[in-house]
């Protein structure tokens, strides 16, 4: 049997072909996840909502707030919806200001089941997200001290798995409001039974001395304050 030769011009045509069906079946590029800003409390008209907002817990509102510790236990979060999004944290500031510095934790259910991490924030500068790993039932140990005019220092301690992370930073900031929070950037939260906020002090004592006001957040609402201690329930 004689073979028959391609000509250049159908060898061309076949590689591109070939190419063609690659890109095709080629796995589409992995695309960076969107940065969720845990952003300012909610205003309206300059002044806070009595009603629904995006924080939960408790703000101490006032100046001179140099230091906020406390502790918390992530809970084991279920998820209704891919917007699903919550975070537990404390910080100073945002609460009638533009900034707040803040840390915490997250359970994003965007991918459809609760991924956990850690993070912390200096706002208006996007979050900014800690390698370590982080499971449902972890303890965790915060503190945002400013340490001078205008300096930072943010800790975060997962005391179940045993990691500290620690940075220090620069934000011209007013320091007028001190918070123990939770915070739903997409408005949308997954479910959970409980999330208890312990050891809680502002300035070196205890956050009720602050008299700090309650607020609702999503279908959560908050028990009282007692002994810098409270939970986050379904309301």
């Amino acid at each position: 049997m004689t073979s028959t030769r391609l000509r250049k011009p159908a060898r061309a045509a076949i590689a591109a072909l070939l190419a063609l069906s690659g890109a095709a079946f080629a796995a589409p590029a992995a695309q960076a996840a969107t940065p969720h800003f845990y952003a300012p409390h909610h205003t309206w008209g300059g002044q806070p909502f009595s009603g629904d907002s995006n924080w939960g817990g408790y703000v101490a509102q006032g100046s001179g707030f140099k230091s906020i510790t406390g502790s918390w236990t992530m809970p084991d979060v279920q998820c209704n919806t891919s917007n699903d999004l919550f975070a537990p944290w404390i910080g100073i500031d945002g609460y009638g200001s533009s900034t707040v510095e803040q840390t915490g934790v997250q359970a994003d259910c965007s991918s459809g089941s609760p991924v956990y991490s850690a993070w912390y924030e200096m706002y208006p500068a996007p979050p900014q997200y800690f390698s370590n790993p982080v499971s449902a039932g972890d303890t965790f140990n915060a503190s945002v001290t400013n340490t001078s005019r205008s300096s930072y220092t943010l800790t975060l301690t997962d005391a179940t798995k045993g990691w500290t992370k620690t940075v220090t930073k620069t934000l011209r900031a007013q320091d007028v409001s001190a918070e123990a929070v939770i915070e739903s950037p997409s408005q949308s939260y997954p479910s959970f039974n409980s999330l208890n906020f312990s050891n809680l002090t502002v300035n070196g004592q205890a956050f009720d001395s602050y008299g700090p006001q309650a607020i609702d957040s999503g279908q959560y609402t908050e028990t009282q304050l007692q002994g810098g201690a409270f939970s986050i329930i379904p309301g």
